[in-house]
């Protein structure tokens, strides 16, 4: 980010408040929008699209210098919405795409890839974005930008990037026409991981036949 971007930033933290409760707001209208199911097959493509602009601002928050609350204590936002009938919405629709493997941190040497579900991950990051939103919209914009950025930081962000790896190889999989490997009882059930590391599902021909038009890919005949 230039000097410039920084200090447009530091000089017009409403604009940049601003921009961020859209964004983020935007993100939270779309996936309840997909998780409602109207349109099954495009749910994988918009996900990857909004799941991609949320990391911007996301980047822009971590790039940021800290923001700082202008109360001690956290204010009481309420009961936080129940995301269990989203997280639902969504497995059901991405099923059976919707486990995948991970590894928790990039940087702890010979880390065991665990298995991870994209539903209970973006029910995880509205979670957090609905958080800070209800500052937001009751006027505690430092308190907002403070939370978003905290839980950039230690949830939301690496939450949402695993999610993006795994919508991301949804799409390169479909469009190079690389049909996934069978996945041999990957649940985030069991942590467990066969011998040679891998963690499969059996998901290829599925994935194709229903994202594979959304994407541009034309489907083999029988």
């Amino acid at each position: 980010m230039s000097d410039a971007t920084l200090n447009s930033i530091k000089n017009s933290p409403d604009d940049f408040a601003v921009q961020i409760g859209d964004q983020i707001e935007s993100f939270v209208v779309a996936v309840t929008e997909v998780a409602k199911g109207d349109d099954p097959d495009s749910a994988v493509p918009y996900l990857l699209l909004e799941v991609s602009q949320l990391l911007l601002a996301g980047g822009r928050l971590g790039a940021h210098e800290d923001f700082l609350p202008d109360e001690r204590y956290e204010p009481d936002v309420g009961p936080e919405p129940d995301v269990d009938e989203l997280r639902e919405r969504l497995a059901a629709l991405l099923d059976p795409v919707d486990v995948y493997s991970e590894v928790f941190d990039p940087y702890v040497p010979r880390s065991a890839p665990v298995a991870c579900r994209i539903s209970d991950d973006l029910s995880d990051v509205l979670t957090d974005l609905r958080h800070g939103m209800a500052h937001y919209r009751a006027g505690r914009v430092s308190e907002a930008l403070w939370w978003w950025q905290f839980s950039y930081l230690s949830n939301w962000g690496p939450t949402a990037s695993a999610s993006l790896r795994a919508l991301q190889s949804l799409v390169a999989h479909v469009r190079l026409d690389k049909p996934l490997d069978e996945l041999d009882g990957l649940d985030t059930d069991s942590n467990a991981a066969d011998e040679d590391g891998s963690l499969e599902a059996e998901a290829g021909a599925v994935m194709a036949a229903e994202i594979g038009g959304p994407l541009g890919m034309r489907q083999s005949e029988a």
